[in-house]
């Protein structure tokens, strides 16, 4: 087998079979729902949550308290989201792409930290040894999550954040041993640079009209 093969498949040669099918369904839902992300699809939401649900068993089991947290907020966030980016008035959307304001921005820090202080707290209630990995951990599931409630705003800024945790997310996962998942973070880099470009390019367009 090829270097790269191995790294990302060498893992799951003693793992159960329903674990990898498992994993398997979290990788198609997941790569779905950026992509309907990328689109303003509000079918990112249904994809998403059966993605994040399944992903926090998978992560319970294996004790990463800090991923399956994360899993949790995005799951909880997908609910939200759903419900803002169903809403309408006149027939017509009411939450359209736009860009940060500063109280948003102050916010999103907030829910930065929070969600930093909540992880690490969940690894101590759970007695789980913290390490260099878990520390990496506890900052992209801040990212991830202030990223999850700029999208539940279709706000541009949301996608600058997905890019930077991916990033950071794909050897973190394959360092664990899940090299699916970290194959799936890797499309998910390239999904969000992809929609960062198209968002951008929806206010242009709006801009221009307007």
């Amino acid at each position: 087998m090829s270097p790269i093969f191995d790294f990302f498949l060498g893992p799951y040669k003693d793992k159960e079979t329903f674990i990898i099918v498992i994993e398997a369904i979290v990788f198609v839902t997941g790569i779905l729902s950026v992509w309907y992300a990328k689109k303003e699809n509000i079918l990112v939401y249904p994809t998403g949550l059966v993605a994040t649900v399944l992903t926090v068993y998978l992560l319970y089991r294996d004790r990463l308290m800090g991923d399956m947290m994360m899993n949790f907020y995005f799951s909880v966030m997908s609910v939200y989201g759903w419900w803002n980016w169903a809403r309408t008035k006149n027939n017509k959307k009411v939450v359209h792409i736009s860009r940060t304001n500063s109280r948003e921005k102050i916010i999103g820090f907030g829910l930065f930290l929070m969600t930093m202080i909540i992880t690490y707290v969940v690894y101590r209630v759970f007695d789980v040894e913290i390490g260099p990995s878990n520390y990496i951990d506890i900052f992209t599931s801040g990212v991830f999550f202030t990223g999850m409630w700029y999208m539940a705003l279709k706000k541009l800024e949301n996608w600058t954040l997905w890019i930077l945790a991916d990033i950071i997310t794909v050897p973190l996962y394959a360092y664990r041993g899940w090299g699916m998942l970290s194959l799936q973070y890797l499309i998910f880099t390239i999904l969000a640079i992809q929609g960062y470009f198209e968002w951008k390019k929806s206010i242009d367009n709006n801009r221009q009209i307007l």
